[in-house]
Order: C-alpha cells, then sequence, then structure tokens
C-alpha cells in the first residue's frame, strides 16, 4: 500500500514557498506526517514518477531532479529535507528508499519499499494538478523560477503516462 495526501495548502507570500500538510504512508509505516514546504521538492517528485532519482538536498536550485521531496517549512532543503531515491525496477514496480543524506554526498539507507510504479504515478500526479491548481492567481516567485514551467511539464508527461496505462 502507497498512500500520498497533501492538504491544506498555504502560500507564504514573504518567502514565496508552499506549504500543505504531507501524509506518507507506505504499507504500514508512517513515513512523512507534518506540515512542509511542498514547492522546492515536487518537480524532483514528478520526475521520480519517470525516471530513476539520487537526491541531493546541498545541490544548487538549477538540480532541482535531486532535490528532497519534501523540505523544512522554512523551504530550505540543506535545513531539514525527506530525501528518497527511486529506482524503476520494471514497467510495473519500483523501489522507493527513504535515506538520511550526509554532506559528502553519502547517504545511509534507512527504509526500502516495493512499489507498484502505476500507483505511484497516479499519487505523485495528483499531488502536481493539486500544486498547479493552487498557485492558480497567486503572485508566486519561487526562489527556482522555472518551478512552475518544470512542474507544469512533467504534470503533462505524467498525465499522458497514464492515459497510456
Amino acid at each position: 500500500m502507497f498512500e500520498l495526501i497533501t492538504d491544506h495548502w498555504s502560500f507564504d507570500k514573504d518567502l514565496q514557498i508552499i506549504h500543505a500538510d504531507v501524509k506518507l504512508s507506505i504499507q504500514q509505516d508512517s513515513v512523512v506526517e507534518e506540515p512542509l514546504c511542498v514547492d522546492v521538492g515536487l518537480p524532483a517528485l514528478l520526475f521520480s514518477a519517470l525516471h530513476d532519482t539520487d537526491p541531493n538536498r546541498f545541490a544548487p536550485a538549477d538540480q532541482w531532479q535531486r532535490m528532497p521531496f519534501f523540505v523544512c517549512g522554512c523551504g530550505d532543503p540543506e535545513c531539514r529535507g525527506f530525501s528518497f531515491v527511486v529506482r524503476h525496477k520494471s514497467a510495473d514496480q519500483l523501489e522507493l528508499t527513504n535515506v538520511e543524506e550526509r554532506p559528502d554526498g553519502t547517504y545511509r539507507e534507512l527504509d526500502s519499499y516495493l512499489l507498484d510504479a502505476h500507483e505511484y504515478l497516479r499519487q505523485v500526479l495528483q499531488v502536481g494538478e493539486a500544486f498547479l491548481e493552487f498557485i492558480q492567481g497567486l503572485d508566486y516567485r519561487p526562489y527556482f523560477s522555472d518551478t512552475v514551467a518544470v512542474v507544469s511539464d512533467l504534470v503533462g508527461q505524467l498525465q499522458q503516462q497514464v492515459r497510456s496505462v
């Protein structure tokens, strides 16, 4: 079982970041359950539904594919992040590994899960769609200026992938 829920979306106008209450449950484990900044890592989360990922929360913003999927409410991935390695094992299965990153680029594996790739894609897509709906009409100027364009492109790719399954 894989369940990713984001709700109670909010916009911090001063920091120019988007928050949501994030609940990520896998099998019997509650992996994440707290309010977090979701826009910093959203491009990486969406990307992970299509490609293998290796996180680096210390990477510059233009390496958006490497950001932790969810970060501290302050919006700084170096402060605290929920980082995952994703490996696509087949068209139907992926491995999601929760990792603790270190500044030297290494990480310690915490938990690893085999997931249905189609279910993962559908739930990640829902988060991307909810984000795009939420930011409509906001004066949103994120630190990574291409956030909305990248998210829009990836959501389009994921929607096309869902239609082809």
